[in-house]
């Protein structure tokens, strides 16, 4: 399968055969106009969550986030952004509620700042994860703390002027992994391994438990923006990638 590693905008007529992973890269930061017309797809319980947010920047940009969710959704769908429903895993993830058109769909979403990333599939476990690249940041202490004795050794053989980089190349692969299993916090992030030496291609190296599991994922880097890092994974070692940006 083709790789497309472009941001391009995305086709009038939009399709997601099993084999395909897209993931859409979307602004937060919207016109007061625009976010009007954002909040006005949004579910009453939506709403009520935007609400408590403190400041009126985290409040707008989960509006936006949510409604970029419902519009791009609805692409595939075919259902106007308003139409649908979400509803709750048993591990806490959103996901469509069931029938029709959502069958088998898988979304996760991703936001750092004033970007968001979103991961669509058909059937596999997806996680994305957008990080931006900050060197005030306590990344040392962080991974002292978080990652595995071999991905703290790969990380201190880095040149040390990219350890900071290699860090967050890391963590949102390992992110991108812990959010597509459906754990989070239960799965304690030293139990499995990423590559993050630059230069390297994105791997789950090896999980606690079962050698074999590392084997059928497979993790793709992205490249969101100019000072952000990102990554997508699936429980599948076949798919081609595409990404679509609705910044056009």
């Amino acid at each position: 399968m083709t790789l497309q590693l472009s941001w391009l905008p995305p086709p009038r007529s939009l399709n997601l055969p099993p084999g395909e992973v897209h993931v859409w890269r979307a602004a937060l930061d919207l016109e007061p106009a625009a976010l009007e017309s954002a909040q006005a797809t949004l579910a009453a319980e939506e709403r009520d969550r935007a609400a408590r947010f403190h400041s009126a920047r985290d409040r707008q940009r989960f509006i936006a986030a949510r409604a970029n969710l419902r519009a791009i959704l609805a692409r595939y769908l075919h259902r106007e952004p308003a139409q649908f429903e979400f509803v709750t895993s048993p591990s806490g993830k959103p996901e469509l509620a069931p029938g029709g058109e959502a069958y088998g769909l898988r979304f996760n979403v991703s936001h750092a700042q004033g970007l968001a990333l979103y991961a669509i599939t058909r059937h596999h476990p997806i996680g994305v994860d957008l990080e931006r690249v900050r060197l005030d940041f306590a990344w040392e202490e962080i991974a002292e703390r978080f990652f595995a004795p071999g991905e703290l050794a790969a990380l201190r053989s880095v040149p040390a002027a990219l350890q900071c980089e290699a860090f967050f190349h890391g963590w949102a692969r390992k992110e991108a992994f812990v959010k597509a299993t459906g754990e989070g916090l239960s799965l304690p992030l030293d139990r499995f391994e990423v590559s993050l030496i630059p230069g390297e291609p994105a791997r789950l190296l090896r999980t606690a438990g079962d050698p074999l599991e590392a084997s059928r994922w497979r993790i793709q880097e992205l490249e969101p923006a100019p000072g952000y890092v990102g990554a997508v994974a699936a429980r599948a070692q076949e798919w081609a990638l595409k990404l679509w940006t609705t910044d056009h």
